[in-house]
């Protein structure tokens, strides 16, 4: 069911905690399934992400997306991470069950969710690609992309 990346991801995951001094966090969460991911950012003057941290209380393949999400953004361009995406990160633990998709949207949503509070904390504009669609009306197919 789960293969042997979300499973190491799981039962050890990487940079769990958070940064006291983050100057980019973002909390997302699924009504449905219950599960909450906090993302936590440092960037540098140069837009570098120097750490990512997460916390996260869910399933284990909420778990293992956090992990993998923030592994795969540490050291990177906000740019970078910006570019995050969902399959991404489900290409990276090698698959994950369908029912389990929506952990890895809620992780490329964290990091999104994170890079936007920077923007906000510094006074400046949040670029498009970091705002999230919470699916609050019709103008998508955010609802429809996530059953």
């Amino acid at each position: 069911m789960y293969s042997e990346k979300v499973i190491d991801h799981f039962t050890n995951p990487r940079n769990v905690g958070e940064i006291p001094d983050a100057n980019g966090v973002g909390e997302v969460g699924n009504a449905t399934c219950g599960d909450i991911m906090r993302i936590y950012l440092k960037i540098d003057d140069n837009g570098i992400i120097e750490d990512a941290k997460f916390k996260t209380f869910g399933c284990g393949a909420a778990i293992a997306t956090s992990s993998m999400a923030t592994e795969m953004i540490r050291g990177r361009s906000i740019e970078e991470a910006l570019s995050l995406t969902n399959k991404a990160v489900i290409e990276a633990l090698d698959g994950l069950p369908p029912v389990k998709v929506h952990c890895s949207v809620l992780a490329e949503e964290a990091v999104k969710t994170a890079v936007a509070d920077y923007y906000r904390r510094r006074g400046e504009e949040v670029p498009a690609a970091a705002i999230v669609c919470d699916g609050c009306c019709e103008a998508c197919a955010h609802k429809a992309q996530e059953e």
